[in-house]
């Protein structure tokens, strides 16, 4: 099956039900948080490497931006895992 025939939304929503399911509000927090800030984290990554490897080619500015974006949210995604942690009453 190729990325195009793939239903990302619903295997993200599946993938999700799995990791959260029946927890505590704060334990469904914390999992949250934790899978998005390791998810925004190799998002970064690889649009790092991307934009590092298009240099000069004509998409490298879409990979530049996601590079961007996504550095902003590896912030924000710990910052939420932090405060998620604090609320489970565990340390990260």
């Amino acid at each position: 099956m190729s990325g195009a025939e793939r239903d990302y939304q619903r295997l993200a929503d599946e993938a999700l039900g799995g990791l959260v399911g029946e927890q505590p509000a704060e334990e469904a927090a914390l999992a949250l948080a934790v899978l998005i800030n390791r998810a925004v984290t190799r998002l970064h990554g690889l649009s790092r490497g991307e934009a590092t490897a298009r240099k000069e080619q004509p998409d490298w500015p879409l990979w530049a931006q996601l590079q961007n974006a996504s550095r902003s949210l590896v912030l924000q995604a710990s910052t939420c895992r932090d405060l998620a942690a604090r609320l489970a009453g565990r340390r990260q």
